[in-house]
């Protein structure tokens, strides 16, 4: 289960392997809760646990490192 570093605060970003036969996301979790994000478009697909803000702020975070996002997935996954 491969992170995603150097993005501070109190969030890990991540994804698994065996995701990399899904369009390009990301995994978020903290404490109980846990959302993902597709990278591309930037959109939501699935959360337990984080309130709208948080979401809105997770959002955030991933369009500021979505550079250092996509090139961890296409390290680990390929850039198929």
């Amino acid at each position: 289960m491969p992170s995603i570093r150097g993005i501070l605060g109190p969030y890990r970003f991540f994804f698994y392997s065996f995701d990399c036969v899904e369009p390009m996301h990301v995994h978020v979790e903290r404490d109980e809760a846990t959302c993902k994000f597709w990278l591309q478009p930037l959109s939501l697909a699935a959360n337990t646990g984080f309130r709208p803000r948080e979401l809105n702020r997770i959002r955030g975070l991933i369009q500021e490192h979505l550079e250092v996002m996509t090139h961890a997935w296409n390290q680990h996954c390929g850039s198929a």
